[in-house]
């Protein structure tokens, strides 16, 4: 009797073990990796050595809200913050006067100002938007053309000219099909399949065209001071692109005079770009770089099975606040971190005369640093 127990256990337990094995292997995921080689973890050495330099934030209180993504300084001279919510806030310099000057619906990465003075929105859920001075909110853009949607608006950047470029970074995964920005963006870094874009914006025609194309979840921009050029974040492959503005469906993994790599191999996630004063531009890291997701680059099984397992078991990295500045060159002038990862998700830096003010995807508050006199901030990466 007793053995007959015991063989039954083991049949059940065999069987449990087939059918979990079954379900790592071969259940469906939305993803289909593609192979590619990530270049060895720089680690936090040179440039990049570990400081504390971002540590002990001061916080502005933001109420109910969260994840002051972008921040920028509005033609009233405000600061505006676009927040999980989907709102737009508007307060003064020291966080006081807040008020919610817009709520799209949706979630806006990224806005700029035109002449006009409207803002210009990027937003993950809804597409290129414009809201203007009485907070009407519009669609500028939600396809290249039909039957080409713009799936996942990142981050925009307002040219002198009018001209609004702007990053969709991915054409497989929109936030609002797949659970949120966060499941969209894992999803898509995971797969490598290199479906994100940089596109224009025509106000005066309303048409869109694509400038560049073949990016790993193409994600911040910003525009070099003679409008030439545009720098984007290629947040899956770890490195900032420089692309000529004239550019006009380039393929970026195909070699141009049209494109290059600014910086490559950093040593975490690149999100947002931010112009800040005397020739600085500034890049957040949301998260350092996860060994175990590097390791599993050309392991495409692999990385469909770490979506089988529950998201708890998901290599994600761990928390680390980390900003850098860089010239239009690609020289790394300023490197701030703070190891305990304390402000989730540093996202980007907004800059003034007297503050910088750290842009991140969830944080409860806003933080901001007394900025440093120009000597200090041109040898902080020193």
């Amino acid at each position: 009797m007793r053995t007959h127990r015991l063989r039954t256990l083991l049949i059940g337990l065999g069987l449990l073990l087939a059918l979990l094995v079954a379900y790592l292997v071969a259940w469906p995921v939305p993803v289909s990796p593609v192979a590619w080689v990530a270049p060895p973890a720089p680690g936090y050495t040179g440039v990049h050595a570990v400081n504390q330099r971002l540590a002990n934030l001061r916080q502005i209180d933001i109420g109910r809200e969260a994840g002051p993504e972008h921040l920028a300084i509005g033609p009233d001279g405000k600061l505006y913050a676009a927040v999980a919510s989907g709102g737009i806030v508007r307060m003064n310099a020291d966080g006081s006067g807040q008020e919610t000057f817009a709520h799209t619906g949706g979630r806006v990465l990224g806005f700029d100002f035109d002449a006009q003075g409207r803002l210009i929105a990027a937003d993950a859920m809804k597409g290129l938007l414009a809201v203007g001075p009485d907070r009407r909110v519009t669609v500028l853009a939600d396809q290249v053309k039909p039957g080409d949607p713009i799936r996942y608006a990142d981050a925009v950047v307002v040219a002198p000219d009018g001209q609004l470029y702007f990053t969709d970074a991915s054409t497989r995964f929109g936030p609002a099909q797949w659970g949120g920005t966060f499941e969209a963006s894992v999803l898509d870094i995971l797969e490598q399949a290199a479906t994100g874009r940089v596109l224009a914006h025509d106000p005066r025609t309303g048409r869109t065209r694509v400038v560049a194309r073949g990016l790993s979840f193409a994600n911040g921009i910003a525009l070099s001071a003679d409008g030439a050029w545009l720098f984007v974040n290629e947040t899956g492959k770890y490195r900032v692109w420089k692309i000529a503005v004239q550019a006009s469906d380039l393929d970026v993994t195909q070699p141009s005079p049209q494109a290059r790599v600014l910086l490559d191999n950093l040593p975490g996630y690149p999100d947002n770009l931010m112009r800040g004063l005397d020739g600085r531009i500034w890049l957040g890291f949301a998260k350092p770089r996860n060994p175990t997701v590097d390791a599993m680059a050309d392991k495409p099984f692999l990385r469909a099975v770490t979506l089988r397992l529950p998201r708890a078991l998901w290599p994600i990295p761990k928390a680390y606040g980390h900003v850098i500045a860089f010239h239009e060159d690609g020289r790394i002038v300023a490197d701030l971190q703070d190891p305990s990862g304390a402000y989730p998700e540093t996202t980007g830096i907004t800059e003034t005369r007297e503050r910088l003010y750290v842009q991140s995807l969830h944080a409860r508050t806003l933080g901001w640093l007394p900025a440093p006199p120009p000597t200090t901030a041109a040898s902080a990466a020193r």
